[in-house]
């Protein structure tokens, strides 16, 4: 994955939002998949979506922009298991408080 420094206020304004989805069945033993993903209208599309689903948002410019480089259906590749797990684990933190 690459790392980049870059001024997100500015890139955001510029290109729009930008929006991935995982998608991570515990039963499969699998690591997760990116099932989505996109910037300006097709990422606010994205955004609307989850929230009229109230499936939880992470925002994190750094992990998205890593994602973005990913094709559909590819699984989340082992530099990014660390994130993916803390944000899996708030996940289920939400859901058992629902």
């Amino acid at each position: 994955m690459m790392t980049k420094y870059f001024n997100q206020k500015k890139q955001r304004y510029m290109n729009g939002p930008t929006a991935a989805v995982i998608r991570y069945d515990e039963s499969s033993g699998q690591s997760p998949t990116v099932v989505a993903q996109g910037s300006g209208h097709v990422a606010q599309k994205i955004i609307e979506l989850a929230k009229q689903h109230h499936i939880p948002i992470q925002e994190d410019p750094l992990l998205v922009q890593n994602l973005l480089q990913l094709d559909l259906g590819d699984r989340i590749p082992p530099q990014l298991y660390g994130v993916i797990a803390e944000i899996l684990i708030l996940i289920e933190e939400i859901e058992k408080n629902a």
